[in-house]
């Protein structure tokens, strides 16, 4: 069976010159130190060594935590916790700790394949209202729109599509917004790097034709039923007249846990 294919981070890299493909980092190389591991590797360290680590990587999440880009397991370990790495499993678990209990925030990582980590609020992850529930940003209400689109869509839609319903809003991909500059870069570059969007190209078409997906921390952060709400305001309809939709939206979700994966 044919399936999609995912840019690859090669891709990626290429196109905004800074995500890092898998095989040109040194992630590959380092190995989950096993429990005895890391016991014995704090044997060796006092406290405050490993309370200071654990402050870094804290304050490096933080930081990079601001353009919405999640953070990978090889650049945490190659830029702050470097010599401790034999200690990583607890560091990392003291880091989600102190986000959990100072912070109000919950540390997941959404891909375990990768080891790629976001930051969610725990606070309304717990109440199940999302970060994201309305449009509080033109670029915010961008990311929005696309992610109405799909949903209503059934979860996939071709690119054109996409487009379309853009110009018709007068956004046009092809022209330079005054919000947005390169508004085809910030949907097929900024947004999936943040992993809100995901843009496969769909094999054997010539022309060469993509399809977008909602992306892992859109599944997390991006709530259904103010989607729904949203298009039902559009088109003045009672949300329900989406049954299928709406029982999505309105479907039991588990809350994720730190440290795991909150894909589909």
């Amino acid at each position: 069976m044919t399936q999609r294919k995912r840019l690859s981070n090669t891709q990626i890299k290429r196109q905004s010159g800074t995500f890092v493909s898998q095989g040109d980092d040194d992630d590959t190389t380092f190995t989950q130190p096993s429990n005895t591991q890391v016991q014995r590797g704090l044997e060796k360290l006092t406290p405050s060594q490993v309370d200071q680590k654990t402050a870094e990587v804290v304050q490096y999440f933080l930081v990079k935590d601001q353009k919405k880009i999640p953070i990978r397991r090889a650049d945490i370990v190659k830029h702050v916790v470097k010599e401790y790495r034999n200690i990583y499993p607890e560091i990392i678990n003291r880091a989600a700790q102190t986000f959990d209990k100072v912070f109000g925030l919950k540390l997941v990582e959404i891909d375990t394949k990768n080891h790629l980590y976001i930051l969610v609020n725990k606070l309304e992850a717990a109440e199940r209202a999302p970060p994201i529930e309305t449009p509080a940003n033109p670029k915010t209400g961008l990311l929005f729109v696309i992610l109405s689109v799909i949903f209503m869509k059934g979860g996939v839609v071709k690119e054109n599509l996409i487009w379309n319903t853009l110009k018709k809003l007068r956004v046009d991909p092809g022209d330079r917004h005054e919000e947005f500059g390169d508004v085809k870069k910030v949907v097929t570059d900024e947004f999936v790097r943040q992993r809100y969007l995901e843009y496969m190209r769909i094999p054997h078409t010539e022309p060469v034709e993509h399809e977008f997906r909602w992306g892992q921390r859109a599944e997390i952060e991006v709530s259904k039923a103010k989607i729904l709400e949203f298009v039902g305001e559009l088109h003045e309809q009672d949300p329900q007249s989406w049954s299928q939709q709406y029982r999505e939206a309105h479907a039991p979700q588990t809350p994720s846990q730190p440290g795991t994966s909150s894909q589909r």
